[in-house]
């Protein structure tokens, strides 16, 4: 990235993180992908029940891999095999795990957290349940308001998703959201996150880096 992007990179993440502070969300930066792991360690102990949102954000930084290490307790969605009712167990046991890791679909420069599900157990998990909550997300993420992510959710995100799970929606032809009535859909829970009631339980890692859709 040239330099003149880069410090203005630098200034738009310095404000989100400021402000996801005065939203009581514990915020960090790191320059690279390779830095997320070694964080991690920092934040989560051997031993500790781990689930996750579906993300491709945590198979780029390395972060799946590093949950299976053994170190943990890891309700494994991603694992080989799953049946449907092993799939809806593992969502439920996310709910009371120690660390729920996800990524976020946006975040504002205003220390907002914009999600979008299908069926509603990433934002739910998010909401209510787990004792701490890391969001991981690529500087790519960062959006100016609210306005601006709903339009990345419908040109970028919905779209790519969409097409990741194959699904049968207007917008894997069209390329962006086309609002629609689909069996498939899966833009079906929008909430945001904004000042928390329980002080530094959501965990922010922004990465100085393109990550994820």
């Amino acid at each position: 990235m040239d330099k003149h992007l880069q410090y203005v990179m630098k200034k738009r993440i310095e404000r989100t993180v400021e402000n996801l502070r005065k939203n009581r969300m514990q915020a960090f930066f790191v320059e690279s992908r390779k830095d997320v792991v070694p964080l991690l360690e920092t934040l989560m102990k051997e031993g500790d029940t781990v689930a996750v949102g579906g993300s491709m954000t945590l198979f780029e930084a390395g972060v799946i891999d590093h949950l299976r290490s053994g170190r943990y307790i890891f309700y494994d969605r991603y694992a080989e095999g799953l049946t449907p009712e092993q799939m809806t167990e593992i969502h439920r046991k996310a709910f009371s795990v120690n660390f729920f890791l996800t990524s976020t679909n946006a975040v504002t420069e205003k220390g907002e957290l914009f999600n979008v599900d299908g069926r509603g157990n990433r934002v739910a998990a998010m909401i209510y349940g787990p004792d701490n909550v890391i969001v991981i997300a690529g500087c790519n993420k960062i959006v100016t308001d609210l306005d601006e992510a709903v339009n990345r959710l419908r040109q970028i995100a919905a779209p790519a998703n969409t097409v990741r799970l194959s699904r049968r929606t207007p917008c894997v032809h069209t390329g962006y959201c086309q609002d629609c009535r689909s069996e498939d859909r899966i833009c079906c829970d929008y909430v945001v996150l904004r000042q928390q009631m329980v002080p530094d339980r959501i965990k922010v890692i922004l990465v100085g880096e393109e990550l994820g859709y």
